[in-house]
């Protein structure tokens, strides 16, 4: 399989590392298999000659002319990563010329993936049109702002749609890199995570700080604030409205387009947030920390953080 990275001046270290030490350590151990899979061929790929990521270190790169056509594309992170500085590296004429040789890539078959802040630059080229994705959480107003006509769920850690995978922030990019091999062997891909330690985690969820996907709107930060004052009282659509200063329908509107949820939806995670803080911090029984969020009983907390989080009480608190 022939992998191209398409590695921006600029680049998230980490990102570029994460990629290049997972692929490099499925191909030092695909000899060890049994029945060894197609070889892996990973280029470093730049439309500029000169690359450089975000610390300072140069970035050898194969020119886009002279590096063939791949099987599979992974963009790693841009080293700018809060909204006012990805906007401006957005308008980059790199990215532009990023843009055209993927949309070219793409429309020659080749699997395009992206991780973090790559994502921007994948959704950009309108590839991701009418696709799901995932992006870094706290970009996730800016993401929605930008592209409308892409179904972002940012509390996935990867997301696949139809030749395009997405991944979440930062170490994400273990993730989009292990799904690249295991598209081709299972077994090498699951032994590549064990050799790097890199546990299975399917949602960014538990991660997400939902205070500060708010602050994107002042209306949704509104509701915020007088959420918060509301856990213990429980949610009611109309005193939301009310408190915020617009119509119920107003209110809706605007958190599905900042956060890609309900009200409701958002006044869960919030109680979610509340409840993890309490398990990781007291030593209140689940059925106390219930009732401190507004909840009669211990058991539809858990059902919640199951649901929200994929992970039940013992391992928020550390058990095993």
């Amino acid at each position: 399989m022939r992998i191209h990275l398409l590695v921006l001046d600029g680049v998230f270290d980490l990102g570029l590392a994460a990629l290049s030490d997972t692929l490099g350590t499925a191909q030092q151990l695909a000899g060890s298999l049994g029945q060894a899979p197609a070889p892996l061929e990973v280029t470093r790929v730049g439309v500029r000659r000169r690359v450089h990521t975000a610390q300072g270190l140069n970035v050898p790169v194969v020119a886009v002319q002279d590096a063939g056509m791949p099987d599979a594309v992974l963009i790693p992170a841009l080293g700018a990563n809060m909204p006012d500085t990805l906007a401006a590296r957005l308008a980059g004429a790199d990215v532009a010329d990023a843009i055209s040789t993927l949309r070219h890539w793409s429309s020659a078959g080749a699997a395009v993936g992206a991780a973090c802040t790559g994502t921007f630059l994948l959704a950009q080229s309108a590839l991701l049109d009418g696709q799901r994705a995932t992006t870094s959480w706290w970009l996730a107003p800016m993401f929605r702002q930008r592209y409308p006509r892409v179904a972002l769920d940012e509390s996935r850690m990867l997301v696949t749609s139809a030749g395009f995978t997405t991944a979440g922030a930062a170490l994400a990019h273990l993730d989009l890199a292990l799904g690249i091999v295991r598209s081709g062997s299972p077994t090498l891909a699951a032994l590549v995570a064990r050799y790097l330690l890199v546990e299975a985690r399917g949602s960014q969820a538990e991660f997400v700080i939902p205070d500060h996907l708010a602050h994107a709107d002042p209306l949704v930060e509104r509701f915020e604030v007088w959420a918060r004052q509301q856990l213990v009282h429980g949610f009611s659509l109309a005193q939301a409205a009310a408190a915020v200063g617009a119509s119920e329908r107003t209110l809706a509107r605007r958190l599905r387009g900042v956060l890609g949820k309900s009200p409701l939806s958002y006044f869960q995670d919030l109680r979610v947030e509340r409840a993890v803080h309490l398990l990781r911090t007291s030593r209140d029984s689940v059925d106390q920390i219930a009732t401190q969020i507004g909840y009669s009983d211990g058991m539809t907390l858990r059902a919640l953080l199951r649901r929200k989080l994929g992970r039940g009480v013992r391992a928020l608190r550390g058990g095993t």
